[in-house]
């Protein structure tokens, strides 16, 4: 479609205006291609003709559904005046400061606090989508949030305006959200320590303007430090261009940094009483703008918050004593007065105050300071000069000092931040946030606006490129041809700034110069750029200044103080003095190698995308110009390893007035921050884009039947538009989506609105036709009326006379008696003919009824045989199989214990001759030794023998003997080897034997221990098994009785079916007589029947010839004839013509009748004799079926019978059976005491073993003693040795055979000893077996002499030992499911038990007992729960049972409260030594922990549910309330099967429901948490609709107002009206009811204020200024009608909070309500595995 066909009548346009920037405009006549003239009506009725360019038409503007949109690029047309027209739109009148265009936020400065910042705000944002909710700054936060965690990528927040526009509160919430939503469990305080650095650094940072009250004076990047669970870990700071000029001075109604008042405000305190700091209007550098106070800014109330933030950041008090010195010592240098002395000197008296405080302060030489702040030094090459300064020179020195200061100490307190947020983890992701001034222009622009300007050229060009990414990305992602799109590119702007030879550059190397000027700098800049550089331009009028065309405007900067500020130099010497204080702060910061300021820069990654320009010249560095733009590219190449995200800030108007809106201030920021510029590039593609699913939901109006017949969607879309749009260029179809030319949707729109308005128009068209049609006829109904009622007395005045109402009168008595006559006559004919019809109908029904009833009864009572009869059947061949199949099992189980015994037995005999084995070897190894002591009493004697010898032959060999002792020595070696090594051998020997003897000990007490608990089992076992046969004796015993009962009943309903029999075959006998009896009937009937056709025939006969009689003889023309008119007179006046008449009609009539009653006779008796004729072949049939039935009776009674025979056959078999049940537990019985008796016998064996083993030890004794005395005699032996060898060197080694020997008899002696100790133990087991032997005996002869013979009488206790309470707690809490363990119990069993157990506790009163179990149990459940702490049915679950429990414990108190509604039985079974009134605090506690958490996983299940159920499914048929979304897309649920609809959310209610049901949860309790999650519905819903602007419709309210009505209609369903969940959705149900309501006159805010009370002020306004029409027939909420509202509510008194509290919980209570349970007779199921608990 060509744009000029949309220039038609009624269409608006956009015309430019002087102060308003542009004005709406309507078409009052069709635009023509070529025409010269626009002819249109502005807003205030003026018409106008305005001239127009054929080839640049004015802007259309966007129709009125579309304006307010959330995001700009969802305008069909986009272009400036739609901008500026949407902004204040959202801005004005729905007072919405957020709005997105594109992928940037526009915020505008509200100038007022607005409540839509809460932590409730922060959680609704957190997780959602960015196009799901209104736009906020939280939106963008979550985004880059999210971003950064799904694709672990480093995100950027840039935020940019200019001074005033809100940048540092935005950036300042942002910062707080990623605190909030990442929170950190585990280091909570870093997210604090966070935000203080916000604090500090706008003291230290922030300023006064005339623009802002708090306007940041630097730039700042900060980085949000994260770890790899997402969490904050630290942060780090970047600060660009510090304004330090403001330090020495401020413009008029300016103020300088607020540290310095807050300090000064402060200074009468008593810790600042050293600083000598007075007022800020003492203060030359604080008093300069005039202006030392903020209205609404407390100071003092400041510093204090500054100091608070300090510490919270670790920066200690002395630390922050040191700061504010040289705050204070900045504040007293700029009092120093300096003197000019002539025109070329100056001074400064050593008698000023001010200095001498300063350098007392900063701890200087004061002479030094005072002489050179007036004098400067000079270095040649060949000397040094001393020169003077004047007064300005040595002002600007002063001040150059100061800044110089402030600079350094600014960059400490930076670096001292980040230290504080340092982390000593690694650095995972991180999301940075940029906070930095934007494109300025003043009056006069110097330094700094050229440095900040050239800093947004930058930030322009990256988002420019940023731009075309994301849309080269989406046509991309979407199959669509990408064409390059014309764009303003700023690179030639900042090559003109930054290039070499650029004006950066060419300042540089002015400053170089040692009498360099601003004027030849400039001349320079006009030398190199003028006529060369189209975007440079000298002014007309001056030759001081220069002009640049940036991206936003063209900027002019004076060139006076270019240089000084680039320079940023102070005077050598004044450095030199502050590098020799004393004060070590002040001399850090003057030191030649400062710390870095940024210590987080090596921990950070990142590629460059550009080459950094690098300086040629090394001096060069120390510029600022060269410093901001080497850290402005630092600052790029960081954003370019980035996903950044922009948001920026707009400055409404000038004078700081709340939610007003300067249309020409807000078109120049958005020109100068590039929003225009990226809608402008947007308009040039597809700016529209829609989805396929939102482009059939809103045009599905456009299509035809034909198209919405084909299946495919997207085929339909394509269609639909090939027909609409005739251009294939203005849309394109993407994958999924369809992409549209600036101004198609508009057209789309307009096509919409013109068939809605044909629609509207057919059926206005319609109504009002039926409307005329219905007047008109009412309209003929009464004309006709009025003309009948007319004519009827005109005719009656016209022929009323005495003759006609005489006539007339006649006529109506004649006419009501004969009427009445007839009427009679009919009514007693048809009274008759109903009587006879219901006494035949109601006989009929009867007797059917009847034979119904006896054969159902017979049918019945025979199904009643039958089915017993099987049913017994079946029920003892299973009984049958089951015993077989029980005794063959339990038979094979006791064989194999029984074997199991033999076999322990057997493996007890063979360890048994293992240690008698091991014995016997012990024995061998002793008779070795002493075989062993016997050959070395040999070798003694031939010792003995060879001394003597010796002795005799000692004079004449003694060389001999000198030899032989050598052999002797040799000898004596090998011997002490070879008792070296048998000593070692007794000992492994030995070792061996002790090991084996405890080992063997061990393992015959653990058979032992093993065998008792064997004997127990088997025993309870067998008691058991005897129990149970006994019991099946009685059962055979007792069936055997019925079986006897049941053949006798058999017998007899056998005799009673035999009569019955008899009875039916003589019935059947008089069937043919009954037969016989019908067939005369039906003759009879057919005689009647010819009878009365006869009599008919005779009759009519009759009539035929009477009336002919009676015509013929009267001629009535002769008698006329005759007759005189005198006489026909006298006849009607007597009446006898007329009586004769009358006669002859009453005696045709009575013939008639009389005709008519013997034919209805007739009729009766023959309908009569046909029904007795059916009902007697209906009884013949019957009496056939009886007698089949009965002989199928007979025929089952014979089989039963024969059955039942072949039953008493089976008896004796069972009888057998029984005998051989008996026998088996006689043998069973016999074993046992042969097992007993083999116990007996293995214990005497054992005790004999053990004597005989003591016989051993005694043995092995007395071979010890004798073993000894050998020992004692080798001891001689050796001692004569030692004579012989006649004191040679060999004493040593006799030593140590002796200390060897000493040592072998040692161990053997206590070997020994442990022997007998362990002989001792075993004698001492061995007893103990015999005893318990004999107990067990004793025992089992009791339990078989006991016979029970009275039922045991329960009194509600479980029995159990305490050493059983932790399996109790286990099986009964711990691994209780309560899935399919529930439906079958009685609600609240676990607890009844557990208090069963209690009683019982209190029963043996055991104060310990009860303690201890009570203590487990609340620790099991406490247990239980936070285990399952996500688990709903678990959590259900035990929250019945503890407050089954807690009442429990209050019922059986034996408080009088409690008691009231006890049995008498309950009352018997309270507690009776002990109170547990604290355990039930505890208990209460317990379970109020375990509700909440209940409700928390209850919410946590339902909550993602809430909002595209409640608000986002659409299941009302056309109230579809798609629009477009603009660049951020919103989650649709139009054919999304995966969404959650209200079904879903009713669907999990019930789940709720019935899972609580299901626990037996109380009924009180359920209705609270319902409650809960009534709240929490509407909760969460009404903060939705309160984010979410589009959702504020008419058409929603209706949505929404018929969800509520599901959620009543399901309390209604379960019978939960009384809960008061209903009043918790009243909010909801208010703002729906707001939405549909009319809001127009003074009435209806009226209505609105008395019927909104559920709702605050906030929420009542806010909902007015959201509301949004989805079609062009809804009409926008007027500002003056919001205006009236709000004065309105004025009044009422109510909490301005916008959100509510979804966590609000309400308070719970725990009524009290008495088990109806009798305890006494409460059963532990098996699945509970609770079997050695016994019932008391």
């Amino acid at each position: 479609m060509a744009l000029a066909e949309l220039y038609t009548q009624y269409n608006r346009v956009w015309i430019p205006d002087n102060e308003e920037v542009w004005q709406s405009a309507e078409i009052t006549k069709n635009y023509k291609a070529g025409d010269i003239f626009l002819h249109v009506q502005l807003e205030d009725g003026t018409e106008l003709s305005y001239p127009v360019d054929p080839a640049a038409l004015p802007p259309l503007r966007n129709p009125d559904i579309l304006v307010g949109e959330n995001d700009l690029t969802a305008l069909s047309y986009l272009h400036e005046p739609a901008v500026l027209h949407n902004l204040k739109i959202r801005f004005v009148e729905s007072k919405l400061i957020y709005t997105y265009s594109g992928i940037i936020l526009v915020a505008i400065n509200p100038y007022k606090q607005l409540p839509i910042y809460g932590d409730a705000i922060i959680h609704a944002y957190s997780g959602q989508n960015m196009g799901d909710m209104d736009p906020h700054i939280f939106a963008v936060a979550e985004e880059a949030y999210k971003q950064m965690a799904r694709n672990n990528k480093n995100q950027s927040i840039i935020v940019s305006g200019e001074s005033g526009a809100g940048k540092t509160v935005s950036a300042r919430y942002t910062m707080r959200y990623f605190a909030t939503v990442s929170k950190s469990s585990s280091n909570a305080d870093v997210e604090d320590k966070v935000l203080a650095s916000n604090p500090i650094t706008e003291a230290v940072g922030n300023a006064k303007t005339t623009r802002n009250d708090n306007s940041s004076r630097f730039g700042k990047y900060t980085e949000i430090s994260f770890d790899q669970s997402y969490q904050i870990i630290g942060a780090n700071m970047r600060t660009y261009l510090l304004e330090k000029s403001r330090v020495v001075f401020q413009s008029e109604n300016e103020r300088n940094y607020h540290i310095f008042y807050q300090l000064c405000a402060s200074a009468m305190q008593p810790e600042y009483e050293h600083l000598k700091l007075g007022s800020a209007e003492e203060f030359n550098y604080t008093r300069m703008g005039g202006s030392t106070v903020i209205e609404g800014v407390d100071d003092r109330a400041n510093m204090v918050e500054t100091q608070k933030t300090f510490a919270l950041l670790g920066l200690k008090r002395d630390f922050q004593m040191d700061v504010f010195k040289m705050l204070a010592a900045i504040l007293h240098l700029g009092n120093v007065e300096i003197a000019a002395v002539g025109d070329e000197r100056s001074s400064i008296s050593m008698e000023d105050k001010h200095l001498s405080i300063f350098c007392e302060l900063l701890d200087l030489n004061c002479d030094k300071i005072a002489r050179w702040l007036c004098h400067r030094k000079i270095v040649t090459t060949s000397e040094t000069v001393v020169k003077p300064m004047t007064r300005a020179q040595a002002v600007n020195a002063r001040d150059a000092l100061a800044k110089k200061i402030y600079s350094h100490l600014f960059d400490f307190i930076v670096e001292r931040i980040n230290q504080a947020l340092q982390f000593p983890g690694k650095q995972h992701t991180f999301i940075g946030v940029l906070d930095i001034y934007g494109f300025e222009t003043f009056d006069v622009n110097s330094f700094e606006q050229f440095c900040i300007n050239y800093a947004n050229e930058k930030l322009q060009q990256q988002f420019n490129l940023h731009v075309f990414k994301l849309e080269q990305e989406e046509y991309m992602k979407e199959d669509i041809p990408w064409t390059l799109i014309d764009f303003y590119d700023n690179q030639p702007v900042i090559d003109l700034i930054e290039a070499k030879m650029g004006i950066l550059e060419l300042l540089d190397e002015e400053c170089l110069l040692p009498h360099g000027k601003d004027e030849n700098w400039l001349q320079k800049l006009y030398n190199n750029f003028i006529n060369k550089n189209a975007l440079f331009e000298k002014p007309r009028m001056s030759n001081t200044s220069f002009i640049i065309q940036h991206f936003a405007d063209k900027v002019e900067y004076k060139c006076e103080g270019f240089l000084e500020k680039n320079r940023d130099t102070v005077h050598e010497v004044l450095i030199e003095i502050l590098k020799e204080s004393k004060f070590h702060l002040c001399a850090d910061f003057f030191q030649d190698s400062p710390v870095s300021i940024s210590p987080f820069s090596s921990t950070i990654n990142i590629k460059s995308a550009r080459p950094v320009l690098k300086s040629p010249n090394k001096q060069l560095r120390t510029t600022v110009g060269s410093k901001f733009r080497n850290s402005l590219s630092l600052l790029m190449v960081t954003l370019n390893a980035t996903t950044p995200h922009y948001v920026r800030c707009i400055k409404p108007n000038d004078e700081k007035l709340p939610f007003e809106f300067d249309s020409k201030r807000v078109a120049q920021q958005l020109r100068a921050c590039g929003v225009l510029e990226t809608i402008r590039i947007s308009a040039q593609s597809y700016p529209s884009r829609w989805t396929y699913i939102e482009f059939f939901s809103r045009y599905s109006i456009l299509m035809t039947q034909q198209e919405l017949s084909i299946n495919d969607k997207k085929q339909i879309c394509k269609i639909v538009l090939q027909r609409l749009i005739q251009d294939p260029n203005q849309y394109q179809f993407g994958r999924t989506k369809i992409f549209f030319r600036a101004g198609q949707v508009a057209y789309l729109e307009k096509l919409r609105s013109d068939r809605l308005r044909q629609a509207c128009t057919l059926l206005q068209r319609r109504v009002r036709g039926w409307l005329q049609r219905r007047r008109f006829l009412a309209l003929r109904r009464a004309a006709l009326t009025v003309q009948q009622y007319y004519r009827g007395q005109r005719t009656v005045r016209q022929a009323i006379t005495a003759r006609n109402l005489k006539e007339t009168w006649a006529a109506i008595v004649i006419q009501k008696y004969c009427r009445g006559y007839l009427v009679r006559r009919l009514c007693q004919l048809i009274h008759v003919a109903a009587v006879t019809i219901q006494a035949y109908t109601r006989g009929f029904l009867a007797r059917k009824k009847y034979r119904k009833m006896r054969e159902e009864q017979k049918a019945v009572v025979l199904q009643k045989y039958a089915r017993a009869w099987l049913a017994r059947r079946r029920f003892q061949n299973i009984r049958r199989f089951v015993l077989n199949i029980q005794l063959s099992y339990r038979v094979q189980q006791l064989q194999k214990r029984i074997e199991e015994q033999s076999r322990e037995n057997h493996g007890l005999l063979e360890r048994l001759t293992n240690l008698a084995s091991a014995h016997m070897n012990d024995v061998d190894t002793i008779q070795k030794l002493e075989s062993e002591l016997e050959k070395l009493t040999a070798q003694k004697r031939t010792y003995e023998e060879k001394g003597k010898k010796y002795k005799e032959d000692s004079e004449q060999k003694i060389f001999k003997l000198e030899n032989q002792n050598k052999e002797l020595q040799e000898q004596k070696e090998t011997l002490e080897i070879k008792l070296q090594e048998k000593t070692e051998e007794m000992k492994e020997k030995m070792d061996e034997l002790t090991q084996q003897l405890f080992n063997d000990v061990q393992k015959e007490e653990n058979q032992r221990m093993i065998l008792e608990k064997n004997f127990q089992n088997q025993k309870q076992d067998y008691e058991k098994e005897i129990e149970l046969l006994k019991g099946e004796i009685k059962i055979l015993k007792e069936e055997k009785t019925q079986l006897q009962q049941q053949i006798q009943q058999d017998i007899i309903t056998q005799d009673s079916l035999k009569m019955e029999v008899g009875q039916l075959t003589k019935q059947a006998q008089k069937i043919p007589e009954l037969q016989k009896e019908i067939e005369l009937l039906q003759t009879q009937k057919l005689d009647v029947e010819k009878q009365a056709h006869s009599q008919k025939r005779e009759l009519r006969e009759k009539m035929s010839e009477v009336t002919k009689q009676l015509l013929e003889s009267y001629d009535f023309e002769d008698v006329r004839s005759r007759l005189s008119t005198e006489d026909l007179e006298h006849l009607n006046e007597d009446g006898e013509l007329w009586f004769a008449y009358e006669g002859l009609k009453k005696a045709t009539r009575v013939l008639e009748s009389h005709f008519q009653s013997q034919k209805e006779i007739y009729e009766k008796e023959i309908e009569g004799l046909n029904f007795k004729v059916e009902h007697l072949s209906q009884d013949i049939n019957h009496l056939q079926k009886l007698f089949r039935e009965e002989n199928d009776i007979n025929d089952g009674i014979r089989l039963e019978v024969s059955r039942l025979t072949s039953e008493n056959l089976v008896i004796p078999d069972l009888k057998q059976q029984v005998a051989e049940l008996e026998n088996q537990k006689l043998d069973l019985e016999n074993r046992l005491q042969e097992q007993t008796t083999k116990l007996k016998e293995m214990s005497n064996r054992l005790h004999y073993e053990l004597e005989r083993d003591r016989t051993q030890r005694r043995t092995t004794e007395a071979q010890n003693e004798v073993d000894i005395k050998e020992k004692e005699s080798l001891k001689d032996t050796i001692q004569g040795i030692e004579g012989l060898s006649n004191g040679l060197m060999q004493d040593e080694v006799q030593g140590e055979l002796q200390s060897k020997i000493k040592q072998v008899t040692t161990r053997l002696a206590v070997e020994n000893m442990d022997l007998e100790e362990k002989l001792d133990m075993k004698d001492r087991i061995i007893k103990k077996l015999e005893d318990q032997i004999k107990t067990l005996t004793k025992t089992i002869e009791k339990s078989e002499a006991l016979v029970p013979t009275v039922p045991k009488e329960y009194i509600g206790m479980m029995e159990y030992k305490k050493e059983d309470e932790e399996r109790i707690i286990q099986n009964l809490i711990l691994d209780l499911k309560p899935r399919g363990v529930v439906v079958n119990m009685i609600p609240g069993l676990p607890a009844h038990i557990l208090f069963m157990c209690v009683r019982y506790a209190d029963y043996l009163n055991d104060a310990d007992m009860l303690k201890s179990f009570m203590n487990v149990t609340i620790d099991g459940i406490k247990q239980v729960v936070k285990e399952h702490s996500e688990d709903f049915e678990m959590l259900s679950f035990w929250l019945s049972n503890t407050y089954y429990f807690l009442n429990c414990l209050k019922q059986y108190s034996g408080e009088e409260e409690f008691m009231k509604h006890n049995t008498p039985r309950q009352n018997k079974n309270c507690l009776k030594h002990f109170d547990l009134s604290e355990y039930r605090q505890i208990l209460s506690d317990l379970a109020i922990q375990i509700y909440h958490q209940f409700i928390i996983v209850m919410e946590n299940n339902i909550q993602h549910m809430i909002v595209p159920g409640m608000l986002e499914y659409e299941s009302l048929q056309g109230i579809s309330g798609l629009k477009p979304t603009g660049f951020r897309k919103r989650s649709s649920s139009i054919d999304d099967t995966d969404t959650y609809t209200m079904t879903s959310i009713l669907q999990q209610l019930s789940y709720f429901y019935s899972t609580m049901c299901q626990n037996g949860l109380d009924s009180e309790l359920l209705k609270q948490a319902v409650k809960q999650l009534f709240f929490l519905i509407g909760a969460v819903t009404l903060n939705s609709l309160f984010l979410r602007k589009d959702m504020c419709s008419c058409r929603k309210g209706m949505q929404i107002r018929c969800n509520i009505s599901y959620l009543e209609e399901w309390l209604k369903d379960k019978n939960l009206q009384s809960s008061n969940a209903k009043e918790t959705l009243e909010p909801l149900s208010q703002a729906a009811w707001l939405l549909q309501v009319k809001k127009i006159t003074d009435d209806d805010a009226k209505e609105i204020c008395e019927h909104c009370t559920s709702l605050s002020t906030v929420q009542i306004v806010k909902i007015l200024n959201s509301y949004t029409p989805i079609d062009d027939f809804e009409k926008r909420v007027t500002p003056s009608f919001v205006r009236k509202v709000q004065a309105m509510l004025n009044n009422r008194e109510d909490v301005p909070q916008l959100m509510l509290d979804t966590k609000h919980l309400f308070q719970v209570t725990f009524p009290f309500t008495p088990s109806p349970h009798a305890l006494e007779l409460i059963q532990v199921p098996s699945s509970f595995k609770l079997g050695f608990l016994t019932r008391v």
